[in-house]
Formats: C-alpha cells, sequence, structure tokens
C-alpha cells in the first residue's frame, strides 16, 4: 500500500498523479477510484494498491481517499 497526496487531476482525461512520502509519483485513472465517484481534487490524502501498468510503470489502483 503506498499513502500520498493527489498531485494533480485532470477531470476531462479523468487521469491523476498521486505523490508518496518519499516524492514517488504513480499514475492513476478515475475507474480507479474505490468509492465509484470518478474524481478526487488536488491535494487530497488517499491511500492505494501499487500495481504495475500496461506500460510497465509503476501505477496507483483502488484509491482510498482518506
Amino acid at each position: 500500500m503506498i499513502e500520498g497526496v493527489v498531485a494533480a487531476f485532470d477531470e476531462a482525461r479523468g487521469d491523476g498523479v498521486l505523490v508518496d512520502a518519499h516524492g514517488q509519483e504513480f499514475y492513476f485513472h478515475c475507474v480507479q477510484i474505490a468509492d465509484g465517484t470518478r474524481q478526487v481534487g488536488a491535494g487530497a490524502r488517499v491511500r492505494a494498491q501499487r500495481v504495475v501498468g500496461l506500460r510497465g510503470r509503476d501505477e496507483a489502483a483502488q484509491l482510498e481517499k482518506l
């Protein structure tokens, strides 16, 4: 699990970036927001699972707003 802050979220594209306490960035898509709202504001604290995405990079899945 990773915890961090949403650094950016683009509502039009439905994707964003989560930054953990070490400064590592994790891409996420709105379908990965666990409560089904499909949006989260920049600055929101979240917890997520770390997964390897289709392009082989670390991504965030199952985001839970804290």
